[in-house]
């Protein structure tokens, strides 16, 4: 039951980073362990939000695993909701929320909440947990300043 919560201020505005975030397609570009993406539907509803139902291939070691997640996109509120749909997973659930500091900052609140279904996998995960989750965070702070230009 590895669970992370953060919040982080970014150099970047609230809309440039729920853009980065809600770019599910492009995590194979820059997120470690993401080696596939592929966008099963994509449904665009009345009130603005965009619903994505996308499997992701997550390759580690010796161990290659596909999961697919619903993701709910809310631009005008800056959420992002992902629930899980299959694969390793018992469940799976992440929220992401962008709060402008100012006109050039935000603050982003994320958390995620997942277990595997093999006792193995969630083993190897317990081990790494921690550094794995610094590791995908410097992943999009690094990606953000490639898309935005580095901040000081």
């Amino acid at each position: 039951m590895p669970t992370h919560a953060e919040k982080r201020v970014m150099p970047y505005s609230a809309d440039q980073m729920y853009a980065l975030i809600a770019d599910v397609r492009a995590y194979p570009e820059f997120l470690p362990w993401c080696s596939a993406c592929r966008i099963r539907k994509r449904e665009e509803r009345e009130d603005g939000s965009e619903r994505i139902e996308a499997d992701l291939v997550i390759s580690f070691k010796v161990f290659r695993e596909r999961f697919g997640s619903r993701v709910d996109l809310y631009p005008d509120e800056r959420r992002i909701d992902v629930a899980y749909l299959d694969g390793p997973f018992r469940y799976l659930n992440n929220h992401w929320t962008f709060r402008p500091v100012d006109a050039g900052s935000c603050e982003v609140d994320f958390f995620v909440d997942f277990e595997f279904k093999s006792i193995v996998l969630q083993k190897l995960i317990g081990v790494v947990f921690n550094e794995a989750m610094q590791r995908i965070v410097r992943a999009f702070e690094q990606r953000a300043a490639v898309l935005y230009g580095p901040k000081a």
